[in-house]
């Protein structure tokens, strides 16, 4: 050939070569790394054609089936089952035939199957095109202490209600309680007009008992927020003696009405222009917190201590399960952060989140990440995930989080939670939120126990008329349950 001709045909050689290579690297990445996004991409229809095919591993805890799969039409298909799921729906979630939540769905592919981790463990089944089985998921819960506060929570008559309660040193989450709750039997049906039919019936409820409360709804917490408030005054260099600024009222500045502590605490320790810090939370006096989030040690203090404690991002659960994030206003208006500073206004919360505060005061001031598998196995019973402890954050250092704990200590032996003496919650705090035009309150509880090994933290909301008080004995009867 001639020369111009050879080099036109080795060009055309190079980029065929060149062309062949990179479709190669497009279908290895394909398959081998994009694989499983592009199945579980929410615009790929095909993931759900076979779903109901696929007999899925169990979520157990505390050796008990929370869900499993069931044969139906001789076999050719599976249906999930549920045991009492409106207690447990908040832990495992539902599986129907478009969408799946909670642990079914973040750990959706131990569970059906096509997690890699399990290959390993089914070399022949995977090498010969078979479907490998789906794992185990242990969760965290503990199966007495969760039915305790669904029961509990049931027999407040709250509107709504929320429960939570936290290993404080590990972050393992022991209870995930919500009403009104959901069966997941309901939704996790074969037919999809019959679940598109049940899902509507549950969200045209006001309630919206689909709606997890303990993580996914967002509350006014109420006076349980002064617990951070104190936090950043202890993080400022005060301590459980540090006297206060107190008083009946207290109008911030430039504000145009006065914040006043509660119409009960006329004549008491809240009255008095001065008092130790201690006094001031276990008496739970408004115009000392709006004070110190207006004034000193200010909004830059509040906020920066509740970031710590985790406010102001959503908190990963689990792949796929994330809390709502709770926030405190970021504000140059004294009027407005000192209403965020006795929980009121723009400051809201999950329950998570205010059981986390706890958990960190607990937990020598360690914020510790909520987590809710414990073990993940493959058919065979061979281990291949677990939970593992991870720190977030450090709020308070030691010295500060054990002031913090006397304070709370506090509100059961001489303040607003002293009903509570002699049960099995040895610290913790009050909080009641107001609702605007509404005839029921926000009533709050946290704490740790039990007594005689403080290390649990709990945290308990319920809507009704009434105090924060009220939902103390549900805290009290969570942690007998885990003690």
């Amino acid at each position: 050939m001639r020369p111009g001709i050879d080099r036109a045909v080795g060009r055309t050689w190079v980029i065929s070569l060149v062309m062949i290579i990179a479709l190669l690297v497009n279908v290895t990445y394909v398959q081998g790394f994009a694989a499983q996004d592009l199945r579980d991409d929410s615009l790929n229809a095909r993931q759900y054609e076979d779903r109901n095919k696929i007999d899925r591993g169990p979520i157990v805890a505390d050796g008990q089936r929370l869900a499993w799969s069931e044969p139906v039409d001789g076999g050719e298909k599976y249906r999930r089952r549920y045991k009492q799921g409106t207690v447990f729906s908040p832990v495992t979630g539902y599986f129907s035939p478009f969408s799946q939540t909670g642990l079914e769905n973040a750990a959706n592919h131990v569970l059906d199957g096509t997690d890699p981790r399990l290959a390993t463990t089914s070399f022949v089944d995977k090498l010969l095109g078979k479907h490998v089985p789906g794992g185990t998921v242990e969760a965290t819960v503990d199966v007495a202490a969760q039915q305790a506060a669904y029961e509990a929570l049931q027999a407040s008559g709250a509107r709504r209600a929320a429960a939570v309660a936290l290993d404080a040193k590990t972050g393992a989450i022991l209870v995930l309680a919500s009403t009104p709750s959901y069966d997941a039997n309901d939704v996790s049906v074969l037919d999809g007009e019959q679940a598109q039919r049940v899902f509507a019936r549950l969200n045209a409820q006001p309630s919206k008992p689909l709606l997890d409360k303990a993580t996914n709804e967002l509350f006014p917490p109420g006076s349980t927020f002064k617990t951070v408030v104190a936090a950043s005054a202890v993080a400022a260099g005060g301590d459980a003696e540090t006297r206060v600024r107190a008083g009946r009222s207290y109008r911030p500045p430039g504000a145009g009405q006065a914040i006043n502590n509660d119409a009960g605490d006329i004549g008491g320790e809240c009255d008095l222009p001065s008092i130790p810090l201690i006094s001031a939370y276990a008496q739970s006096c408004n115009t000392t917190f709006a004070y110190m989030g207006a004034q000193r040690p200010g909004n830059d203090a509040v906020g920066e201590r509740a970031a710590e404690f985790g406010f102001g991002k959503p908190i990963k659960i689990e792949p796929g399960m994330r809390s709502a994030a709770s926030s405190f206003p970021s504000t140059d208006q004294p009027s407005l952060s000192a209403l965020g500073s006795i929980g009121q206004g723009s400051t809201v919360a999950t329950p998570l989140q205010m059981a986390m505060v706890a958990a960190a005061v607990q937990n020598d001031g360690e914020v510790m990440r909520p987590y809710l598998i414990s073990r993940l196995t493959a058919a065979d019973g061979q281990e291949v995930g677990r939970g593992t402890p991870e720190r977030l954050a450090r709020a308070l250092t030691s010295d500060q989080a054990a002031q913090m704990r006397e304070l709370m200590e506090a509100v059961v032996t001489e303040g607003t939670g002293k009903s509570l003496r002699g049960t099995s919650v040895l610290g913790g705090k009050t909080g009641t939120a107001d609702v605007e035009g509404a005839a029921y309150n926000d009533r709050w509880f946290i704490g740790f126990g039990p007594r005689s090994d403080a290390r649990y933290a709990v945290a308990v909301m319920t809507e009704a008329s009434g105090y924060g008080i009220e939902s103390g004995p549900i805290a009290a009867k969570i942690l007998d349950a885990l003690g």
